[in-house]
């Protein structure tokens, strides 16, 4: 073996001792090491990092906090229902202006939506016509639906009073309170829907969850 070929075998085994030394677990401070100083590939025993006193799951939050996500409502009474009142003349501007590109004129249906009005006693017979006033047995819960979906494209954006107009203006037109009506907290449960009584109960026993707090099987 020529002596300029030993030289770079030679050369080559010390640089190898050099790389390896550095990266060992033992090799001085340019070992890798984890984000809590434990020497990474060590395979000896090491300090246990101690954990906190307890979960720390967030913070704290106020009830002004929740309000905004608080919106739902009792159907049936009412109750949740916010501050505000809306006309059905107000709610034919409103209806025009956000929703009659998807709903069609009159809410008679367009190309996104079928109608909204009529059918009242249809689920009675073949076919049967889904709208607010044929399916919905409590009036509170259009305002709730309007305000939590609608417009599709922009949910939640409908002022309280908008909501309510909403409400106001589509009731008329399926002949349920007269062209004069104003709808607030009080008004909206108060009008009787054709279908209050259409819907039953399920009272089965499989459909109640009791809490077991002590000797549960």
């Amino acid at each position: 073996m020529s002596s300029a070929r030993l030289s770079v075998v030679v050369g080559s085994v010390v640089a190898s001792a050099i790389v390896f030394g550095c990266a060992s677990p033992g090799g001085g401070g340019m070992a890798a090491k984890s984000s809590t100083g434990i020497p990474l590939g060590a395979a000896g025993p090491h300090a246990v990092q101690p954990l906190p006193d307890k979960p720390r799951f967030g913070k704290p939050i106020s009830e002004a906090d929740v309000a905004p996500w608080n919106i739902d409502i009792r159907t049936p009474d009412g109750q949740g229902l916010p501050a505000g009142r809306g006309s059905v003349s107000q709610g034919q501007q409103v209806y025009a202006a956000k929703c009659a590109a998807c709903h069609g004129a009159d809410a008679k249906g367009g190309p996104v939506y079928g109608t909204m009005v009529g059918g009242i006693g249809s689920f009675k017979g073949a076919p049967r016509v889904l709208t607010p006033g044929s399916m919905y047995p409590y009036a509170p819960i259009l305002f709730d639906y309007i305000r939590r979906s609608m417009p599709m494209d922009r949910p939640q954006t409908l002022t309280n009073d908008e909501t309510y107009a909403l409400s106001a203006y589509l009731l008329n037109l399926n002949g349920l309170v007269p062209a004069n009506a104003v709808m607030d907290a009080k008004t909206l449960p108060a009008v009787q829907m054709p279908n209050r009584n259409g819907f039953i109960v399920d009272d089965r026993p499989d459909t109640k969850a009791v809490r077991c707090m002590s000797n549960c099987k």
